[in-house]
């Protein structure tokens, strides 16, 4: 069964100055998104386009959108697969190339960090991010490779397997998933 989802945005340009775009440096990149519910996002274009960078611009809510797609992707793969996360951190990068009167990103790289309950469960931790950027809505959605590149922690040793929300930074698996396209679909 298809299923549609609709997300509706407005944004809207707050960066007039009174004579608008009458030219290139006349104007400030100043604008909101906002939709029914959530707090409003203040956005700007990227400093390098002559933006305000204490302002989120298009190209970070990309890589965040990126991110937390598949964030609640690989949690939820998680707890149907009996893997408790205890805690995650994502530092995600994107790489976007300017090719003259355009451009396009050409890789966004996240790079999540996990910490589970117990080190029985980092194995299964670390193969489901494959499964989570397979089912990634947005992953599948642009057209530039996106790749995983995630590390599972465990807790400290000298602390039990209990699953007590602890994570600690001792490193037992740290793995590669090159999955730029590899598992993507061909259309995308």
């Amino acid at each position: 069964m298809t299923r549609v989802h609709i997300y509706d945005t407005v944004v809207t340009w707050t960066g007039n100055r009174g004579t608008g775009t009458s030219g290139y440096r006349h104007y400030d990149r100043a604008h909101e998104v906002t939709a029914d519910s959530p707090a409003m996002i203040l956005g700007s274009s990227a400093p390098a386009f002559r933006g305000d960078p204490s302002r989120w611009n298009p190209e970070q809510l990309l890589v965040a959108a990126l991110s937390q797609c598949h964030m609640l992707g690989y949690l939820h793969q998680c707890a149907d697969a009996a893997v408790v996360v205890t805690g995650y951190v994502d530092h995600a990068h994107g790489i976007m190339t300017e090719t003259g009167a355009g451009g396009r990103f050409t890789e966004v790289v996240l790079r999540p960090e996990v910490s589970v309950a117990s080190s029985a469960m980092v194995d299964a931790a670390m193969a489901l991010h494959a499964a989570a950027h397979r089912a990634c809505f947005i992953a599948s959605s642009v057209n530039s490779p996106s790749a995983t590149s995630p590390v599972c922690r465990r807790r400290p040793r000298d602390l039990p397997d209990a699953m007590d929300g602890a994570s600690g930074d001792v490193a037992d698996q740290a793995l590669r998933l090159s999955t730029a396209g590899a598992d993507r679909p061909t259309d995308a």
